[in-house]
């Protein structure tokens, strides 16, 4: 029964689902409309449309994002440098050949994938498509047909766990006074990593979405006939790279002492900072940081570091296209007070921390970004909470589960797992719609009840 409705589902997101930057432009033009519908009686369509074009190709609007759409870059990169490592591929490779039927490839990869998604958001996505793309081939070469959309969906997983990861962005923005008050003001409450990504919400809610998604997705594993086996993309190999530099150029390159004093100035670093509870206040910076130093010593030396970062920033592609209309999104929506009406319609009355999920995952098909959407949403999701008197943990975390269940449906951030596998995001959404229903019932059902 799940087998054919994935297979229904999917063939109607096949049939209707626009290219991702084709549906940022969509939803750019009904951010438009919106405004001119919810815009103040005594204010005419043409004022209205001029100031609203003026902050969307201002610094508000199209280029307010750029400082954080490059540290989601670095994220990526680094996460992408990493995974792609001698090491790393050695434990994906052993991995990848551990699956002996259809179902176990799809588990397999879905529970990899959201695991390392909890670590970080990047190498949750890059390791998730990689690790499928491997599993694919392998299972091929074993003569086992698994179906290539679904085994790509689950290596899309991590995206539905990251916000309840050590790189969530809302809670790691609310661990540290400076990160909180920049969103929040001077009279911003800190909130600490142990009230929120180890709490007792988050342990059930992210532990039981370990369990369900993954499963969900085998039992949407179709019949032999209607296997899609697809035609994944070979890995590149490392191999050597030839060049007509000089001796000492080569040398600088090929020698670890220059890794060495990199990872020596990151290390210095880290021992302090994680010695001094950093981990309930790291943020993007300090991610990007880690995995620089991690993937430093992975690959040993910097030419090979650095064509591993070459070969990830093509990935980055999408990112750098979407995230600038995506940012002129979030500012005609917060100049309008668009998202205000709308977080505020959901942020009263009876069951805040519900409505505030609910009003999340509306905000995020618009804005899917999750340090953009907490700047945002935040403000109005603490004052909610502090007038009702409920745990701002508490509703740290339901904006976070509203940010990252409708990623499910959202393919922007499916964009890298796509270049890497070569499918399209209409492969895949169909499924993962599914997952995201039944997730977004989980995720409701907790924070009603705890």
């Amino acid at each position: 029964m799940l087998a054919r409705l994935g297979l229904r589902i999917s063939a109607i997101f096949r049939a209707f689902v626009p290219d991702p930057f084709v549906l940022a432009v969509l939803l750019t033009v009904v951010t438009l409309l919106l405004t001119i519908v919810t815009r103040p009686s005594d204010v005419g369509v043409g004022e209205h449309l001029h100031s609203m074009v003026r902050v969307w190709a201002g610094s508000d609007g199209v280029w307010n994002l750029l400082a954080f759409g490059m540290q989601m870059c670095l994220i990526l990169v680094t996460g992408h440098a990493l995974v792609t490592s001698r090491p790393m591929r050695r434990v994906l490779d052993r991995l990848a050949g551990a699956p002996t039927s259809p179902r176990q490839a799809i588990l397999l990869v879905g529970v990899v994938a959201m695991l390392l998604g909890l670590f970080n958001w990047g190498v949750g996505l890059v390791g998730g498509a990689l690790l499928a793309r491997q599993v694919a081939i392998e299972m091929k070469t074993k003569g086992r047909r698994v179906h290539y959309p679904l085994l790509c969906a689950s290596g899309y997983l991590a995206m539905l766990v990251w916000h309840g990861g050590f790189s969530g962005s809302a809670p790691l923005k609310m661990s540290n006074a400076t990160d909180a008050a920049s969103i929040l003001g001077e009279n911003a409450v800190v909130v600490p990593l142990d009230a929120t990504l180890t709490g007792s919400l988050n342990l059930v809610v992210t532990g039981g979405l370990l369990v369900i998604a993954p499963i969900l997705l085998c039992l949407m594993h179709p019949d032999d006939e209607h296997v899609v086996v697809g035609d994944p993309p070979a890995p590149l190999e490392d191999g050597s790279v030839t060049s007509d530099k000089g001796p000492l150029p080569r040398l600088l390159e090929d020698t670890p002492l220059l890794t060495v004093v990199v990872v020596v100035l990151i290390g210095a670093w880290a021992v302090w900072y994680y010695g001094t509870g950093g981990v309930r206040r790291l943020g993007p910076n300090e991610v990007n940081l880690t995995l620089l130093m991690l993937g430093l010593i992975a690959h040993g030396t910097p030419a090979r570091y650095l064509r591993a970062v070459e070969a990830g920033t093509g990935a980055c592609a999408g990112i750098i296209l979407q995230f600038p209309l995506y940012a002129g999104i979030m500012g005609l929506m917060k100049a309008s007070g668009l998202t205000t009406l709308m977080a505020e319609a959901m942020a009263s009355g009876a069951l805040v921390p519900l409505k505030t999920f609910g009003a999340a995952a509306v905000v995020n098909l618009f804005v899917p970004s999750g340090g953009g959407q907490w700047a945002i949403q935040g403000p109005i999701a603490m004052e909610a909470a502090r007038d009702a008197g409920i745990d701002p943990a508490r509703m740290v975390m339901a904006v976070a589960y509203g940010d990252e269940v409708t990623n499910m449906l959202q393919p922007f951030w499916a964009l890298p797992l796509l270049a890497i596998t070569r499918t399209r995001a209409r492969d895949i959404v169909g499924y993962t719609a599914v997952v995201m229903l039944v997730a977004a019932a989980w995720m409701a059902l907790w924070l009603v009840i705890l």
